[in-house]
């Protein structure tokens, strides 16, 4: 069997780029091009949605074929879309992009390829979290789970850090917006075009690895009588309306905030921004705000396993919500001095890392029973739902507040948070967690 360093870093590193690409680097994409926040918010929330529904389709990935063929094709059908997504990026007008009146309709076709390239990423999700199970022994998957996360938080400091910085460095450098992000969209093409090709010839092929049916006699009635169960077992646990409730309230400020951040960034100050520019912002949000994003997880983690999810919930809740007052702060001050702006980031941003340790923590805990994959993939479904909803709204809301009216709406949502954490906590087993 192949070493898993051939495959383990890049599989996971692949699963980070298109995710990121979506649901970030679109939103500053549209944001540089002169799309207003309104649609450009609605739209890209949208691109949620195949990760908000893949537990629909999960288990047939189980049944048809092996999840390496999911893997190669989807990563291959990625491709392509990232091909066709350099081909077809439109070109406003400067002074469209400068009036901020680009319709969102000119990326009709761009959106379409964000959603295969969504639908595909998610399904590639499903395939390499399995196959990770499949190609590597209990002991592998244990020493190389950190390695996988490493290698998916990479993605993202690529992702919302480096091809920032390279657009912004095209954007001055051309003086062309939609030519600088072109050829950043090609960058990530090839990049992508690269790892596919190495996990064609790379990626093993476990004996484990095949299809669900392959070998058996399974009627279409008890495949779907089973994918039913799985289901229905979920909405009978004890408390599962106050758990779906809490999955999609407990991010409910970080929901708001995290579609206006970009936007808020390379805003004008006359429009209520800082008026960074693109390079600047994959600087201080792409890679500080990650660094310090990774950070405040990893000590969550290592809090959490002192203390247990009950006792740590009340500090995560505080740090998921007060951190938000930095964005209160930067528009109330609109400060040019950058390691005050990255400062007041890497505060927010430690904190959304430290209080969604809890989170995590608590679908784990709800999760827990005969179907806990399954049930696991329900409540992550909640998870992009959660974000899903609120982000569709906020650049309407931002357009009618104005930002600095916006952040003080994103505390008034802080409550949602803590009345929430108040109700889940009580049933939580005291021990869960501890080491």
């Amino acid at each position: 069997m192949r070493n898993p360093w051939w495959w383990v870093p890049t599989l996971y590193f692949a699963e980070g780029i298109p995710y990121f690409l979506v649901n970030n680097i679109s939103v500053m994409m549209f944001t540089r091009m002169g799309v207003p926040n309104g649609q450009m918010a609605l739209f890209t929330s949208l691109l949620y949605l195949p990760w908000t529904i893949k537990p629909f389709w999960s288990p047939f990935v189980d049944i048809i074929r092996t999840k390496r063929w999911w893997i190669v094709a989807m990563q291959l059908l990625m491709t392509a879309a990232f091909v066709l997504l350099t081909l077809t990026i439109p070109h406003p007008s400067a002074e469209q992009i400068a009036a901020g009146a680009t319709p969102i309709s000119l990326f009709t076709m761009m959106l379409i390829l964000f959603i295969i390239t969504a639908f595909a990423s998610a399904t590639h999700d499903i395939a390499a979290d399995g196959f990770y199970m499949l190609a590597l022994t209990e002991h592998q998957q244990a020493a190389f789970v950190g390695a996988r996360s490493v290698f998916y938080r990479l993605s993202s400091i690529f992702g919302q850090g480096v091809l920032l910085v390279i657009a912004g460095v095209l954007e001055t450098r051309l003086e062309n917006i939609p030519l600088a992000w072109q050829l950043t969209l090609l960058v990530t093409a090839v990049l992508f075009a690269l790892i596919s090709l190495w996990h064609v010839f790379f990626l093993p092929k476990p004996d484990s690895d095949r299809s669900s049916l392959e070998g058996k006699q399974q009627t279409a009635g008890a495949i779907i009588s089973e994918f039913g169960r799985t289901f229905v077992t979920y909405f009978r646990k004890s408390g599962v309306w106050l758990a779906i409730v809490f999955m999609l309230v407990y991010r409910l400020p970080e929901a708001f905030l995290i579609k206006m951040i970009n936007p808020f960034l390379v805003a004008s100050v006359e429009a209520g921004g800082l008026g960074l520019t693109t390079e600047t912002v994959g600087l201080v949000y792409g890679t500080i705000g990650v660094a310090f994003l990774m950070l405040g997880g990893i000590l969550g983690g290592i809090f959490a396993s002192r203390v247990g999810l009950r006792k740590s919930m009340w500090w995560m809740a505080a740090c998921m919500t007060l951190p938000c007052f930095s964005f209160v702060y930067l528009s109330m001050c609109q400060p040019t001095n950058l390691w005050l702006i990255s400062t007041a980031i890497a505060i927010e941003q430690f904190g959304y890392g430290f209080g969604f340790t809890a989170y995590m923590l608590y679908m784990m805990y709800f999760s827990d029973g005969e179907f806990k994959t399954a049930h696991y993939a329900i409540c992550t479904a909640f998870m992009a739902l959660s974000m899903m909803i609120p982000g569709m709204f906020a650049g309407y809301l931002q357009e009618a507040l104005g930002y600095q009216n916006f952040f003080w709406l994103v505390i008034a949502c802080c409550v949602a948070t803590v009345v929430v954490t108040f109700l889940v906590r009580r049933k939580v087993n005291e021990q869960y967690g501890k080491k």
